[in-house]
């Protein structure tokens, strides 16, 4: 085969599996979709946050469908964690990159990496043995919306670093030099030019941390206590959407089955209005 056949067979293979990825989204929205429609059509979408409770085993008829307190504490278990997890993720690449020596900066890389290649559930148990007692101590029942953010900070931390650092990667050195050039000293240079000049990568590095966030299921379940109401204290024990679906897809039949598969599509929407945010944000609409 020629160089230009070759080439050309490459395009084609490269197009299939753009359009296999494509159409794997779209036949997971779809199926969501579908699934969801006996829920919508004979519960109605203003029952869902208007009930007076969660108990959808009786049906359409009989049955509670307020997914509100759900929302709420997914809500709030991804906000506290981001705004934990930001400022540390940005400060440990700031780190990394600017003021740790060559191995340190090497090893610390690779301590990011293997952090984010930890499996959730490893995560979860960590937080139920040691994180949830130590809580308990203070402030009991220990399985709470704290605990839930505590884990959440930890798990989305290595996204958010190696994000950041790829956005300093990116950063063209001439930036560096012309500080360099006008005297500048290292830290007025991270707070004045590097910090603005990656202000793009770094809102996409926090936007795909939430996202990840909002989609975790086995930690947050293993310590969230898994009670569904609206909370007054960060140590009261909350459900998330996440954790919902997983503790009850298993025995769930008819319309309630067809319920979970709501707040299934409702993950799916926060997901994709974060994702277009996302994308939105790296094409530097925000670069300042």
């Amino acid at each position: 085969m020629s160089r230009s056949r070759s080439d050309v067979a490459l395009v084609w293979i490269l197009r299939g599996c753009g359009l296999l990825t494509g159409a794997i989204t779209v036949v997971i929205v779809g199926f969501l979709l579908w699934e969801s429609l006996p829920a919508i059509r004979d519960v109605g979408v203003r029952r869902f946050v208007s009930d007076q409770s969660w108990h959808p085993s009786a049906g359409a008829a009989g049955g509670q469908f307020n997914l509100v307190p759900m929302i709420v504490a997914t809500a709030l278990a991804t906000a506290g964690a981001v705004l934990l997890a930001a400022p540390l993720g940005i400060g440990s690449a700031v780190f990394a990159h600017f003021y740790a020596p060559r191995q340190l900066r090497h090893t610390h890389g690779k301590m990011i990496e293997l952090l984010a290649g930890i499996p959730s559930v490893v995560y979860g148990l960590w937080g139920l043995v040691v994180l949830v007692p130590l809580i308990a101590r203070w402030h009991p029942p220990g399985t709470s919306l704290f605990s839930a953010i505590i884990v959440l900070t930890i798990m989305i931390l290595p996204t958010i670093a190696l994000l950041a650092g790829a956005a300093f990667d990116n950063l063209p050195s001439e930036y560096l030099r012309a500080s360099a050039a006008l005297g500048l000293s290292r830290g007025r240079t991270v707070l004045s030019v590097v910090l603005p000049a990656s202000r793009s990568g770094l809102f996409t590095a926090v936007l795909l941390g939430t996202g990840r966030a909002i989609g975790e299921t086995m930690a947050v379940l293993m310590v969230a206590g898994n009670v569904v109401q609206n909370p007054t204290s960060i140590f009261q024990p909350v459900r998330t959407i996440t954790a919902n679906i997983a503790l009850e897809m298993a025995y769930a039949m008819e319309g309630h089955r067809s319920a979970l598969f709501v707040c299934g599509l409702l993950l799916m929407g926060m997901v994709i209005v974060l994702v277009g945010f996302a994308e939105w944000v790296s094409q530097g609409r925000i670069h300042g």
